[in-house]
């Protein structure tokens, strides 16, 4: 038989004001955007090609629902991603949008040279934080993004765009490869970018390892480092943590997320993964909280109906369309 085992828990009562409802709610930014990242990263990481039109048409309703920053598709050659092969097509009709933010994504100084013939708003550099998910993906060390870099901006620079870069820090939190990504190396790299030219950063969860606590020390001292330079979380719900992440990174005055709707997309290194953080109930999670994103839900959650017909047998996720709007949503903010 075995012993009795007596188990005895010391509390430690912390003197300590706690923050209160009011204290919580004020520390949040009075506005966020929720940048699609669906035409790019999600198209990506799938097996069909949606047509341009149907593209257009995305980007139109979610236009009207109230979005104003999409990453319309990356200049990567077209025998690697033939989804994304009509991208300047797709930037043409995206920047006939007043008031519309389009960006798109370079792997390198020739993407990067497209993106200004095309005026794209923005262009964004990624870059990996792990030496192998880089080579991997990149084929490329994340030192050698970095000399991209500078090729880049002095591109930009010389043909007098007025296109913004920004460069991603991926697999900021861990890498499936290489397992465990140090913060130390995540911010060096972060800081390289910006030295190089970069005109902002962001920090990705690639992965999807990130947790609360882990987000808020890393955008603390990203934050630090990069100030208002520092624009966007990119999470990803592999498991299940992505909302919970948006919410942490939101506490410390970050305003800006990625997000693709219906969540499709995902890491081609990270079998098994759920794939983005789904943009419609990315959208809820400030809303909740009475931060302003100029989004219409309903009209989002219509959208994504549609462009799940479009992708037929393509894998989604996402909650808010199952379970709907809650009730006591505009009473939050009171």
């Amino acid at each position: 038989m075995l012993p009795k085992l007596h188990l005895m828990f010391q509390v430690e009562i912390i003197d300590s004001v706690p923050m209160s409802h009011n204290t919580l709610l004020s520390a949040l930014p009075a506005q966020a955007v929720v940048r699609e990242v669906g035409l790019r990263d999600g198209l990506q990481s799938i097996a069909t090609v949606l047509p341009t039109e149907r593209k257009c048409a995305w980007i139109a309703d979610a236009f009207a629902a109230g979005q104003r920053e999409i990453e319309v598709g990356s200049f990567v050659p077209p025998r690697l991603l033939p989804q994304l092969a009509d991208t300047a097509e797709v930037l043409a009709f995206a920047k006939t949008l007043p008031g519309l933010t389009a960006s798109v994504l370079v792997p390198n100084l020739k993407g990067a040279e497209r993106a200004l013939d095309g005026d794209a708003d923005l262009m964004i550099l990624p870059l990996s934080a792990s030496h192998a998910h880089s080579l991997a993906n990149l084929r490329k060390t994340p030192d050698d993004v970095v000399d991209e870099m500078r090729r880049i901006r002095a591109a930009r620079d010389a043909s007098g765009k007025q296109t913004l870069i920004e460069g991603g820090v991926g697999t900021a939190f861990g890498c499936t490869i290489q397992g465990e990504v140090k913060h130390s190396e995540v911010l060096r790299l972060m800081q390289a970018l910006l030295d190089a030219g970069a005109d902002r950063v962001s920090l990705a969860d690639t992965v999807g390892y990130a947790d609360p606590v882990a987000v808020s020390r890393l955008f603390e001292q990203a934050l630090k480092i990069a100030g208002d330079r520092f624009c966007c979380g990119h999470f990803h719900d592999t498991r299940g943590l992505a909302l919970a992440n948006v919410f942490a990174a939101l506490q410390l005055g970050v305003a800006r997320f990625d997000a693709s709707l219906a969540g499709i997309g995902g890491c081609p290194h990270a079998p098994g993964a759920s794939g983005n953080a789904a943009s419609e109930d990315l959208a809820e999670v400030p809303a909740a909280r009475g931060v302003d994103t100029g989004i219409d839900l309903p009209a989002l959650l219509a959208l994504r109906q549609k462009v799940v017909g479009w992708l037929a047998g393509e894998p989604t996720s996402g909650t808010l369309w199952r379970a709907g709007l809650p009730k006591t949503m505009a009473a939050v903010a009171a």
